[in-house]
């Protein structure tokens, strides 16, 4: 299959390109730099060029704060790139699978949130992610939606993806406790898409690890354990942050179609974070700040 990812310079962006060429595929990775989907015309003349079978958009504007800051940019990336993306590859005949966000969702239902329930997102971020799932679904027939969470990964910036090399280095622990979802490692997200791409079957889709959700704190003193650091972790609670944008309490995701199309749950999330501290035991991630303990990846 001829694969053009977006956002490639990213962890997931990074994920799905390695597996899509692991399985043979000719992969197309275009980074911000290269590729800025806010750009309609670069865009169309992109995809036309390279005509590719399958568009994995994982780009994004991902600072949640950030976007409570600069409306016009947020929608910029997250609502009108999107569209973009999917009136180009509607043009080319190709399929476009795009990822949104558990931040769709306001975080007062009390258990997982699944396809029949209605967004209600809270922060600008939410809201531009929702607005280009709509976007992209009016553009193109041949459209997959992906809602997802909790990401960590290799080479990954945030809170979930940085606490082991931040705990290698002694640094000072702080992780939320009231705060939940459903974790999801980046090498299983990128194999989904794949999969996904190979059925064609457009839709809304909740892609996570299988196992109940966690917190923050939770998850951090899991991959503490398992890598034998210290599970010395400040506990804090998200109401005392103060940060500009609300964050849902509840984003734990479950997906009703995944089954039904053939395809089975993807691992347990602590195996999966037993995978990634065993391959990130030699080196390091790159550093996240602490305050990155709700940051989406």
């Amino acid at each position: 299959m001829r694969v053009l990812v977006t956002g490639a310079g990213g962890m997931v962006g990074r994920a799905v390109s390695e597996y899509c060429r692991s399985i043979g595929d000719v992969v197309r990775g275009f980074d911000h730099r290269s590729l800025d989907i806010s750009d309609q015309d670069l865009v169309r003349q992109t995809l036309i060029a390279e005509q590719p079978e399958a568009v994995i958009n994982c780009a994004a504007w991902t600072d949640v704060d950030g976007c409570e800051l600069d409306r016009e940019r947020a929608n910029a990336a997250n609502a009108r790139g999107p569209e973009n993306l999917a009136k180009a590859s509607r043009e080319c005949g190709a399929l476009l699978i795009t990822i949104s966000t558990d931040y769709v969702f306001d975080g007062r239902k009390t258990g997982f949130y699944n396809q029949r329930d209605d967004p209600h997102p809270e922060s600008v971020y939410g809201m531009s992610k929702l607005e280009g799932e709509r976007r992209v679904q009016v553009a193109s027939a041949r459209a997959i939606v992906v809602r997802t969470g909790f990401v960590f990964g290799s080479g990954g910036t945030n809170f979930l993806s940085t606490i082991v090399s931040r705990a290698r280095r002694g640094e000072k622990l702080k992780a939320i406790s009231d705060s939940f979802g459903t974790p999801t490692y980046a090498w299983d997200l990128g194999v989904r898409l794949r999969e996904l791409a190979q059925r064609d079957l457009p839709g809304t889709y909740h892609v996570v690890n299988a196992g109940d959700g966690v917190s923050y704190e939770e998850f951090a003193g899991q991959a503490l354990e398992l890598s034998g650091q210290p599970s010395d972790i400040e506990s804090v609670e998200m109401d005392s942050l103060y940060r500009p944008a609300p964050r849902p309490r509840n984003s734990r995701l479950k997906c009703l179609l995944s089954e039904a199309i053939g395809l089975p749950p993807l691992p347990f999330w602590r195996d999966s974070l037993r995978d990634f501290v065993a391959l990130d035991a030699p080196g390091e991630a790159q550093e996240g700040s602490a305050s990155e303990a709700v940051a989406r990846s």
